[in-house]
């Protein structure tokens, strides 16, 4: 008789007890038509079952290794501890693969970015066949994205945001946290205007996924807009449905450092602002992938930030 599998995360995870993480990386998977194989790590407690799944969207920036699979270890490792499996994806705007400019799709490879995304859901068995300790262990109908900066865009695209009039919404996804995210169209600086098209059209009226929406009170994003630090707030203002909304008090596009660990592009640095996003947007994935209640108790305590919400 084989005995019964029981999952770890109601008994340990949602009293707030950190688990071992194991990473493996790089996961390489072929996609017919991508100029590269798509390139991920896996980041997942070594316990545990039916176990939640995050797909996390790396931003641009200047670094060259920021933006893949190895840049956002403070969110990465802070949500695999709490029973996450994250699953980082390399997406062909990534300074790291250095693609010729006359790629299709580039420089920013808006499309093929979602499009990464809803590739890793696809093949989540050859994931856990590249990853043996995987096997059996995923709780496939529990699945969040979260993005920072253009990866914010990337996991509005999957909740429902249309850009160029085209929808690239994943149904598979349950929710989603959106971290210093692109807004409206209009506002925009020159530089965007004249190389980034695809920022003018965005139209989030069948944004209907639930979202956690976190900005910084202090992060102006002067290169991309005039409109100000509310500009990043405005996918819980413009989209329907379920959304929540995370504002930071003295935060910058950084949130105190949480793509990387030290590093320069963090202008805000702030390990207790970076413990604030981790705290809040597990409660805020529990909340919303298991129904707990933990989203609004845990956004009770604490200094520093402020939020909202509306059914």
């Amino acid at each position: 008789m084989v005995p019964e599998r029981r999952s770890t995360y109601g008994d340990r995870l949602l009293e707030g007890e950190p688990m071992t993480v194991f990473t493996v990386s790089p996961v390489v998977l072929e996609i017919p038509g991508r100029p590269v194989d798509l390139q991920l790590k896996v980041s997942a407690p070594m316990e545990g079952n039916e176990l939640p799944i995050i797909l996390l969207s790396h931003g641009q920036g200047l670094s060259n290794h920021l933006s893949s699979l190895n840049g956002y270890a403070p969110l990465a490792n802070h949500w695999a501890e709490q029973g996450f499996v994250v699953l980082q994806p390399t997406h062909l705007s990534s300074r790291s693969l250095n693609l010729p400019a006359d790629t299709p799709g580039a420089p920013m490879f808006w499309q093929e970015r979602a499009e990464d995304m809803s590739h890793l859901i696809d093949r989540l068995d050859e994931i856990e066949k590249a990853v043996p300790q995987l096997q059996n262990r995923l709780d496939r109908t529990k699945i969040a994205v979260a993005g920072h900066s253009m990866g914010g865009h990337t996991a509005s695209l999957l909740l429902g945001m249309k850009t160029e009039g085209i929808s690239l919404k994943e149904p598979r996804i349950k929710a989603g946290v959106l971290l210093g995210s692109t807004g409206r169209g209009e506002g925009l600086t020159e530089v965007v205007r004249g190389s980034y098209s695809f920022m003018l059209t965005p139209d989030f009226g069948d944004m209907t996924t639930p979202a956690l929406v976190v900005a910084g009170d202090q992060d102006g994003s002067e290169h991309l807009t005039v409109n100000g630090p509310a500009w990043h707030e405005d996918p819980f203002h413009l989209a329907p449905g379920p959304k929540d909304l995370l504002v930071l008090e003295g935060a910058e596009h950084g949130f105190g450092g949480v793509s990387g660990y030290d590093v320069a592009e963090t202008t805000d640095e702030s390990p207790e602002r970076v413990a604030t996003v981790q705290r809040l947007t597990t409660a805020y994935l529990r909340s919303r992938l298991f129904g707990t209640a933990d989203w609004q108790e845990e956004a009770l305590v604490g200094v520093g930030f402020r939020v909202d919400s509306r059914p």
